[in-house]
Order: C-alpha cells, then structure tokens, then sequence
C-alpha cells in the first residue's frame, strides 16, 4: 500500500523559449536574398490538474522538483521553433496551492480542474521578424525568455461531506467500514488510523462521502498528537459526527467529558477563511454512541442520552460490531447532508459575480528610481517591458545593443532617466534587484548598422546591384594567390635569417 503524504512543496520551473535565428537567405542566383531567420517556440507551463485517479502527494514528496521542456530555436529558411511540452502535474480533488508567501494560488475542486502554475517563456523573434522598411537586413535575433521558477506548497484537504471525529480508537473506522465498501485498517490500538480513509453510503435517494480521519486528543489545535493532521482534514465537511466510546476503561474519561473535550478542540480550531470554511463549532453536529453490543456500554449510554439531547444534540445508540442502530444513524446524515447542499446552493446563487480583470501582459508602465548603494549612485529600471527587452537582447551583438537602446529611447526610458538626474556614464540596473542588468548609460548609444558604412536601419549591401563577371573573378582569385605567394616567400625568408630562431636554444 503506497505511503499518503497530504503536505508536499514543489520547486517548478516552466520551460524557457527557443531563441529566435539570425539567417540570410542563400539561393543560386539570388545573391542576398534578404533575412530569413524564424522565431523560437514558447517554453511549457507547469500545470496543476486534478485527476481522481491521484490520491496522494506521494510523488511530489520523492521528486519535488519539476520542470517543464523548452521551446525549440528558430532556424532558417523561416522555420519557427517547436513550443515547449506543458508539464501537466496530476494532483487530489481538494488540493490547496500556496506561494512561497502562503498566498493562496489555486483551490483545486472537481475533476478536470486545473490551474497554470508558472509560464513558459515567451520566443525570441528571429530577424525575418525584425525585418522593417528601417531595418532591411537585422544582423541579429531576440533571445527566448526565461520560464518562471517558484516554490509552491502543496495542501491536501480531503473532501467529504461527513467526517468522523473522536477519541482514538473510539469505533470510526469500524462504523465507516459497515456504513459503506471501504476497508480501513482496524485494530485495537490507539492511532490505528493514520490517514483519511473514505467511503461512499448510499441513504435512499442521497449519496454521500464521509471520511474517518485520525484520532483527536487534547491539545490537538497546538499540534499535538495528530491535532492538524486530522483538524485539516475535517475543514471542508458540513456535518460533523461525534463517535463516543462508551466502553472505554481508561480512567477520568466518559461521554460527556469526551464529548466536552472534542467540542473544545473545534471551537479552538481556526480554518483558512480565504477558502470561504465557517468555524468548525458552527457546523452540524451528531453525537454516536458507539460499542453498544457490550451491556456495561449500553447502559451508559441510555444514562447520558437524555443530557445530551438537552443539548440539543441528535443522538444515535450503535454498535458497529452487531450492526445495530445504523439505518436511522444513516438517514440522518443524509438529511443532513441534503440540507447543507441546499443552503450551499442558496449561498451561491446570492453570491455576487465576482468579475477579475487581469493586468494586461504588454503593460507599459515603468519607473526610474535613483538608489544609493555601497558601490556609489545608481539608476534603477523597473517594469515588465524594459525588463523583458533586456533579457531578449544578445549583448555580444552590437546591433543587438542598438536595438536595445531605440525600444528603450521610443518608450521614454532615456527621458526618465534625464529627469532622475542621469548623465553619461551613470549606472543604470534594468530588472529586479536579484536579477538586474547593469550597465554605463550612453544617451547616445550606436548599434551595428552604422559599423555597416549607412545609417541605422540600413544595409549598403542591399544597394549593390553590380554583379562581377567572370574575368573579374578570375583576377580577383589570381590577386589572392600572388599576395598568398609573396606572404610566405616573405615567411621564408625571415625563417632562414634567423629571425625565429630562440636564442636560449
């Protein structure tokens, strides 16, 4: 039987983008045939989808890092690269995503339901891409971004609509066994139950879930015991059912004292009120009084019933060993049961629309701020735009840089930066501080296309319309042999002189 693990954290990384190509055309006959370099495919999500199959984190436990693939380069001829498989991450119905901040992510509840945890990097445009009336010929391609990279904890809350709480070994993985076809481990210890075991129960027209899950002590809300194990697993459930030993021999212990201590440990409980739970104490509350095959137990439990219904507690007198009292005690789960689906509906119909309005991804806005640092005076950069141009440019291409310094120069970042006080040779950080890019501003930065002999955008090889002849060629060819001759004749000659020769030797 595999291990259950309910709490894992995951260390994901999305799939970075292919880098974009920087290709000429090259045909017989068509001598510059213009760009032709394609763009790389968009790296993989990371993707948390729930599949009933999946009871477990397990997995997550033994491999917790997870990555999704890459996208593939752009190549010539105007091939854009593949995208980047999604990795696609089976999880429980009822799993909780939480950031590295305990922001929760994603409330995983249905079949199919699914939440994208980081994104794949977008491609880098190839220079058939960067192709303008400008900027005929682009000697250079964008880079692929990187993918997103983040810690998330992952939270299993099992999701049931009756849960079984008590002391352990009060009788609850008895009573889910003959109330339904699950078969839990049961013995005669404490603890026996370790994990959430669930089982389906048929009452009539109703259909059910209910979960027996590990024992409670005092002291349970602090940790003790299997305290938040078990009060986790308990948070999503509507009805609430008490299981009491009446025959425990244990001294100081009794109905009415366990009954006390548990009701205590739920008004204690706080549940995450971001995931819409109600105090544990408000929930529907039916108390079992379980074991009523032993004579000793059933007459205490006759004794204490009347007390308990002053409580206004519904009370049920059962043995799960001789299968007694169990149709009522079903019946009225379902009543139960039925009765918070039909308040939850009603809930949910009056609940206003909630209507999101994401962030636009081509967000504009940026901002310049002036920081002083132990290395002197600098110049910050901040917003998604400027960042993402930087981390697309190829910094060992100077028409790259070019590029670069336009985008930044017609978004209006060089004018912020004048503003903040920014002169030649000022540091400037583009990017978050764990991640910048730093370089000394030149307000006047040059790109590639003037080392060409033109302006910016331009390309003297495309106005060359002469084509050599083959006489020209020829020449041309003859004029490299004879300087080639006279390079190591020359050669020779400073051999024979000595010239090399090591004067140690």
């Amino acid at each position: 039987m595999a291990a259950f693990v309910d709490r894992v954290t995951l260390h994901v990384q999305a799939g970075n983008g292919g880098h974009g190509c920087a290709s000429v055309h090259r045909e017989k006959f068509k001598p510059l045939g213009g760009p032709d370099g394609g763009n790389g495919g968009r790296g993989g999500n990371v993707v948390l989808r729930v599949d009933p199959q999946v009871t477990t984190l397990l997995d997550y436990h033994h491999t917790p890092h997870r990555r999704a693939e890459n996208g593939s380069p752009g190549e010539g001829d105007e091939r854009n690269g593949s995208a980047g498989a999604d990795l696609v991450l089976p999880v429980p119905e009822g799993t909780v995503a939480r950031s590295g901040d305990g922001r929760i992510v994603a409330d995983l509840v249905g079949d199919g339901t699914q939440v994208v945890l980081a994104e794949g990097g977008r491609g880098g445009l190839g220079n058939k891409a960067l192709a303008s009336k400008r900027r005929k010929a682009p000697g250079f391609a964008l880079l692929g971004e990187p993918g997103e990279e983040l810690d998330v904890s992952l939270e299993l809350k099992t999701l049931a609509d009756v849960a079984l709480i008590g002391y352990p070994s009060a009788g609850k993985s008895s009573l889910v066994s003959v109330l339904s076809a699950a078969k839990p481990k049961i013995a005669d210890y404490p603890f026996t139950t370790l994990v959430p075991n669930l089982g389906v129960v048929t009452a009539g027209d109703e259909r059910f879930t209910v979960a027996d899950v590990p024992g409670l002590i005092p002291g349970a809300h602090e940790g003790r015991g299997l305290g938040l194990e078990f009060l986790r697993h308990v948070e999503r459930c509507s009805v609430l059912v008490h299981v009491i030993d009446c025959a425990t021999l244990e001294p100081g212990r009794d109905p009415l004292s366990d009954l006390d201590v548990i009701e205590h440990e739920l008004r204690q409980y706080v549940p995450d009120e971001a995931l819409g739970g109600r105090p544990l104490s408000e929930r529907t509350r039916i108390v079992v009084l379980n074991k009523a095959d032993v004579p000793e137990a059933r007459e205490l439990a006759e004794f204490v019933r009347a007390d308990l219904e002053a409580r206004g507690l519904e009370v049920y007198i059962v043995s799960a060993v001789a299968r007694t009292g169990l149709p009522e005690l079903k019946y009225a789960m379902a009543r139960h049961v039925a009765a918070a689906r039909a308040e939850q509906e009603r809930e949910e119909q009056s609940r206003p629309r909630v209507v999101i309005r994401p962030v636009a991804v081509d967000e504009t806005g940026f901002s310049v701020r002036r920081e002083q640092t132990p290395e002197g005076e600098v110049f910050r950069v901040l917003g998604d735009r400027p960042t993402r141009w930087v981390r697309q440019t190829d910094f060992s291409n100077d028409e790259a840089v070019g590029y670069l310094a336009d985008r930044l120069a017609r978004s209006g970042v060089e004018d912020e930066l004048v503003k903040a006080g920014a002169v030649a040779g000022s540091t400037v950080l583009i990017g978050p501080a764990d991640n910048a890019v730093v370089f000394d501003w030149e307000p006047t930065m040059s790109a590639g296309a003037e080392l060409l002999g033109g302006p910016r955008g331009s390309d003297p090889r495309l106005s060359q319309t002469h084509r050599p002849s083959r006489d020209e060629k020829r020449a041309d060819y003859e004029s490299r042999r004879v300087a080639k001759r006279h390079a190591r004749a020359e050669l020779a000659a400073e051999r024979d002189a000595g010239f090399w020769t090591d004067p140690d030797q």
